[in-house]
């Protein structure tokens, strides 16, 4: 069953993550000229990628915990640091909340990759990888909304003396 959850879930992040690269080439021209809505972008992509990518890796040899376990807790470890790193939350409060939930997500999602036995906290019939699988839900949820968020944000127009203003 977790095995057609993630290979349909892969194709639902890629797809999102199309999408999020149409509308980041749509406000190119407001976003490029600044560093905070670069950061955002990128920060959104990343709730796309990341859990598309362990998603494909997962199927690559789906009887192999070892391989879920060491490329989830890589990836999903790298996530939360790279998160932090670019710190880019959506504006507002949800959007700060949103940021340190999926930084949260991301670290929780690492940690039951490193220590699988962490997720019978959940009860002794929950399995590890299905409660990646409902990490990884939850932070595809939280990149739509940041997403949804940053769509509709108003931006500071460019620079007057740009290259492109003299164009």
């Amino acid at each position: 069953m977790l095995k057609d959850f993630y290979a349909a879930f892969a194709p639902v992040c890629f797809t999102l993550l199309g999408l999020w690269l149409i509308v980041v080439q749509t406000r190119h021209a407001e976003w490029r000229w600044s560093s905070l809505h670069r950061r955002r972008a990128y920060a959104v992509s990343l709730h796309f990628s990341l859990p598309g990518l362990m998603s494909l890796l997962s199927l690559v040899d789906s009887a192999s915990v070892s391989l879920w376990r060491v490329s989830f807790a890589i990836i999903a470890g790298g996530g939360a640091v790279i998160l932090v790193a670019v710190r880019g939350p959506a504006p507002g409060r949800l959007g700060t909340i949103g940021f340190v939930v999926a930084v949260v997500l991301y670290a929780l999602i690492a940690i039951v990759a490193i220590a699988p036995s962490s997720a019978h906290v959940l009860g002794h019939s929950v399995k590890a990888l299905r409660v990646e699988a409902i990490l990884l839900s939850g932070i595809v949820f939280l990149g739509a909304n940041v997403a949804w968020l940053l769509l509709f944000e108003n931006t500071a127009p460019a620079p007057a003396d740009s290259v492109d203003a003299a164009i």
